[in-house]
């Protein structure tokens, strides 16, 4: 049996786990664990400028790719709760990642020692688990029983705080023998899937409703399937955006009170039994409940038995993983089409793209300054559709959800419930780490591109190519269109004149400068028919210097988008498209 420190057992483990991909920064609590990666050479590690921005960075990793689990290091003390919001983060949209802290000895953990905090308890509310190892050869152990609990269920993440005499005692440990725990996910079985397509079948204008379980399942292509099997149109919400392509005939558009679409709204209060898969009835989606369920039937499936029944209770429930659930669904829709038995839903189709064609925003306006629909036409036509989308909250993230296109899975990558300002920088690096080939495009508001703007010199320092577009228009907007409500503009307001840079007219921060100083290129729009240009040599730009690319796009001070109270009272603040010349890359108005 071979004898080694605690800490290289645990390397080895990540290893053989395939958690090779780490971001965070040392610290003397945790040199130990950094001395085994050093020492082992097969766990790759960006060092980030904050901890906070570290476990969004590992995040992103994580949701770019089926399978990937990021890994969030720091010391002891402030590192572990600055992790708290990225483990909020990942917690509330079903995200595993695993954050590992270092800790002050175990006879000093009631003693006040410098940076010595019960991190565990802190943590214990935004984890699966989280726990103080206080025994060296509970080490291998707690991290074999961390993987199963990331990737059993409802995944999510963990917290593991190691002593540093934990971290430095040595055990008898057999990496060659290692073996991941079995991964417990429920399945739903035949009947459960015949009684809901049942229902489905006996529909006149039947909907599904696509999750983020979706996603983390790996079951798009299935959910497609079923879609088409069953000719039943789809509606994706914000964290199941791509698992239909935008530009597919059963893409019903999203549906909600801020991240929706005129005919996805439209065509869902024309429904009359829906079925979701991997979602959680959130309330930006749902609006009031009244409205929501008035006149439909519900069915819902989720990987997590509590989540039936938690916003309100669906006609009918299966608990099953996503993919296992979507694997029967399709087998038995195809064995029910065989046999006929599958109702003809052309016609209910049909409403449906009529929908798309006449319920359309307006994106195209010449206004100087620019309004802000303007840049996502712009980006439908300077991006394909691998492009891959990151985004957390603000009026940016709203109205680009409303205009932008996605076509696959995990090609839009957006912090659902939590929403943190300044998870957008972060959260890229690691979607870019994680998929190097892919063109990466952040999306912010100026506050969200502030909070943590200090981590672009990670992308500048490793070499990690993304676009970052920054919707500039001095506001925190958001905020500042809740607040007409209170009929007020209070403290929201970011502008100032910059001595440095009287070139900006009052609009504050000088987010070209900084880029520049953190090692990035920048780039500054003003007028409409500058936004397509930039970024066309944002792209050249970043293959040339690879490193983060930012195009700042100043826009009009004050713009309210779309948005209200219930599905059936959302305000339009803008005039709306009466043809293609006023949404020219809208999906359905393209021909």
């Amino acid at each position: 049996m071979a004898r080694m420190r605690a800490v290289d057992a645990a390397v080895l483990i990540l290893e053989k786990e395939g958690a090779v991909q780490t971001f965070g920064l040392p610290g003397a609590a945790i040199n130990p664990f950094y001395s085994a990666m050093r020492n082992h050479g097969g766990i790759k590690h960006v060092l980030a400028r904050h901890v906070e921005g570290a476990s969004h960075m590992a995040e992103g990793y994580t949701r770019a790719k089926a399978g990937n689990i990021g890994v969030c290091i720091g010391t002891s003390g402030p590192a572990g709760t600055d992790m708290i919001t990225g483990l909020y983060s990942a917690s509330a949209d079903s995200i595993p990642i695993l954050c590992i802290t270092g800790q002050a000895p175990v006879a000093k953990l009631h003693k006040e020692d410098f940076q010595a905090v019960d991190i565990a308890s802190i943590a214990a509310t935004v984890a699966k688990w989280a726990v103080t190892v206080m025994e060296p050869a509970q080490v291998p152990g707690s991290f074999q029983k961390a993987f199963q609990l990331m990737r059993s269920g409802r995944p999510g993440p963990v917290l593991i705080d190691l002593p540093i005499d934990v971290q430095l005692a040595e055990i008898d440990f057999d990496i060659e023998t290692y073996e991941p725990l079995p991964v417990v996910k429920p399945s739903a079985t035949r009947a459960q899937v015949e009684k809901a397509l049942t229902l489905l079948n006996e529909a006149e204008r039947p909907l599904i409703v696509a999750g983020g379980g979706v996603v983390n399942a790996d079951a798009a292509d299935l959910l497609v399937s079923f879609a088409e099997l069953v000719g039943v149109p789809v509606v994706p919400t914000l964290m199941g955006w791509g698992t239909i392509p935008d530009d597919h005939p059963l893409a019903a558009g999203m549906v909600g009170l801020q991240t929706s679409h005129r005919y996805g709204n439209a065509t869902f209060l024309a429904s009359d039994v829906v079925l979701g898969i991997g979602n959680r009835w959130a309330n930006r989606h749902t609006g009031g409940l009244d409205t929501y369920r008035d006149g439909r039937r519900f069915v819902h499936v989720d990987i997590e038995p509590t989540q039936i029944g938690r916003v309100f209770a669906p006609e009918y429930s299966i608990v099953s993983d996503a993919r296992a659930a979507l694997e029967m669904f399709v087998q038995v829709a195809a064995e029910w089409a065989a046999e006929g038995r599958l109702v003809d839903r052309s016609g209910w189709v049909a409403e449906c793209r009529e929908r798309r064609t006449t319920l359309q925003r307006k994106t195209h306006f010449e206004n100087v300054p620019i309004k802000p629909q303007r840049v996502y036409e712009e980006m439908n036509r300077a991006f394909g559709p691998d492009t891959r989308y990151v985004s957390t909250i603000g009026l940016s993230q709203i109205q680009a959800a409303q205009m932008l296109h996605v076509y696959r899975p995990r090609h839009w990558i957006n912090a659902g419930q939590a929403g943190p300002l300044g998870w957008t920088i972060p959260a890229t690096l690691g979607v870019a780490v994680a998929d190097p080939e892919s063109t990466v495009v952040a999306l912010s508001g100026d506050y969200d591109f502030q909070f943590l703007i200090e981590e672009l010199a990670v992308g500048a320092q490793f070499n990690i190519p993304y676009i970052h577009v920054v919707v500039n228009n001095s506001y925190l907007g958001l905020i500042r269109q809740a607040q007409r409500g209170l009929d007020m503009d209070y403290c929201v307001q970011l502008s100032f004149e910059n001595i440095n840079s009287p070139e900006l007219n009052g609009y504050g921060v000088d987010h070209v400068k900084v880029a520049e100083g953190l090692g990035c290129k920048a780039l500054r729009v003003s007028a409409p028919d500058e936004i397509l240009p930039a970024l066309e040599q944002a792209k050249k730009l970043m293959v040339e210097h690879q490193v983060p690319i930012v195009v700042e796009v100043i826009l009009e001070r004050i713009t309210n988008v779309a948005m209200g109270t219930e599905l059936d009272n959302i305000t339009e603040f803008e005039e709306l498209a009466e043809g293609p010349e006023d949404a020219p890359t809208a999906v359905a108005l393209l021909a």
